[in-house]
């Protein structure tokens, strides 16, 4: 068995993961390289949810019964953990969303509807960056089509990395909002985060960081990165999906109008108008996903003991391991930066002529779940010049006989397709 440094107790952790016990056609174990996708659950999160439900169920804030009360506080207790986990100076800058990507349409609606200094219009310049997720371009190009501000973008190098080489026209007197990722869902690139975030703040542009990779695995201080919004997915996480996080500076929060109306959110309604509760509640319309929250609040509990600086040093073995497996494949091209430096713990490939779906089909035969597909980043397929890629993406359960068993399996496509 291969020995790497750095590597967490894998066969200990896999025990809390019950589909990683699982076996797939006629009885081959699976091998799961998809947590960019989706992450497997541990069994302390199943397990908070059945709790939630089975003694628990109520909706909350309202009811003044022992249950409501109890699920008052379970979900209210999970913003609290959320709140440590990322460093937040109040619980009341975090927002529970269903995803990462209503959390980006939340912070680009609200900059539609804002009034001076925060609204964007014609007369305002958008940014973001070619290796972006859809999440983090669709939003901001429905905020240029209905405004008509400049949505502007920095590219990609051929290796990788973003081009910054022109940050200074990118970034500009005009411009009011910076989206941008963390790290890459496609190339898994960690981007630099301070020297963006410094152009912006020369110009007084707001920073809105999409941390949909980052959060499940390194740590992630709202404070030190100084941003404005960050946005994340607890599903990526290890925890359950429908629940989704946006931090937000207060004061902005505070400022900046609703994108949902509903119950919960308000302070008064009449029929002529209404006022609307503080952050976070003002943007929580309706009935929240609480038993949702409550497993977030558990994958926080698990990725915490664990310790993610931990975890972080623990992919980046696998990640260097796979880096240098992959490349020893014929014909194999790894997309985006080709080695274990600055980048995350997710690698995007071509394996010669054949198609990524081929790839993924043949390899799924032997158990192995990659993704397939253009990773709703297609510009950077375009950048390119390929029309997908497979992606195998590792997390804190991965372990050097899987990269191992994908290394084999790319020989058996290969031989497969001749």
């Amino acid at each position: 068995m291969t020995q790497l440094p750095g590597l967490l107790d894998t066969e200990a952790i896999r025990k809390d993961f019950p589909l990683l016990d699982r076996t797939v056609h006629d009885g081959k174990k699976i091998v799961y390289l998809d947590s960019a996708a989706t992450s497997q659950k541990p069994r302390q999160v199943l397990d908070a949810l059945s709790e939630y439900y089975e003694r628990h169920n109520a909706n909350v804030h309202r009811g003044v019964y022992t249950i409501a009360e109890e699920a008052t506080a379970l979900y209210e207790g999970a913003r609290d953990k959320v709140a440590a986990f990322i460093n937040a100076p109040s619980r009341n800058e975090v927002i529970f969303t269903k995803n990462a990507s209503e959390s980006l349409n939340l912070v680009a609606n609200m900059l539609g509807w804002a009034d001076e200094p925060y609204r964007v219009d014609h007369e305002t310049e958008i940014v973001t960056t070619e290796m972006e997720h859809h999440s983090n371009i669709v939003p901001w190009q429905l905020l240029s089509q209905r405004t008509g501000a400049k949505l502007k973008w920095f590219g990609i190098t051929d290796d990788g990395r973003l081009d910054l080489s022109n940050i200074d026209e990118i970034i500009t007197e005009k411009t009011k909002i910076v989206s941008f990722t963390l790290v890459s869902n496609i190339m898994g690139t960690i981007n630099p985060v301070e020297k963006i975030i410094r152009r912006a703040q020369q110009v007084g542009a707001l920073v809105c960081i999409d941390a949909s990779q980052a959060a499940p695995h390194m740590v992630l201080d709202v404070q030190a990165l100084q941003a404005d919004f960050v946005a994340f997915t607890g599903h990526k996480m290890v925890g359950p999906t429908g629940i989704g996080v946006l931090w937000g500076r207060h004061e902005l929060l505070e400022d900046l109008p609703p994108f949902l109306g509903g119950g919960e959110m308000i302070e008064t309604v009449s029929m002529h108008s209404s006022t609307y509760a503080p952050a976070p509640h003002k943007f929580e319309a309706g009935t929240p996903p609480i038993a949702q929250a409550v497993g977030l609040g558990a994958a926080v509990d698990y990725l915490s003991a664990i310790g993610m600086d931990k975890i972080f040093q623990h992919e980046h073995a696998i990640t260097e391991y796979a880096v240098k497996r992959l490349l020893e494949v014929p014909d194999l091209k790894i997309i985006g930066p080709a080695t274990a430096e600055d980048r995350g713990a997710t690698i995007s490939f071509t394996l010669g002529d054949i198609h990524p779906h081929d790839v993924g089909q043949v390899l799924d035969e032997q158990g192995i779940a990659v993704r397939v597909g253009h990773h709703c980043a297609r510009p950077v397929c375009l950048r390119y010049g390929i029309p997908a890629t497979t992606r195998a993406s590792f997390y804190l359960y991965s372990t050097p006989a899987e990269v191992d068993a994908l290394v084999d399996g790319l020989e058996h496509v290969r031989n497969f397709f001749g």
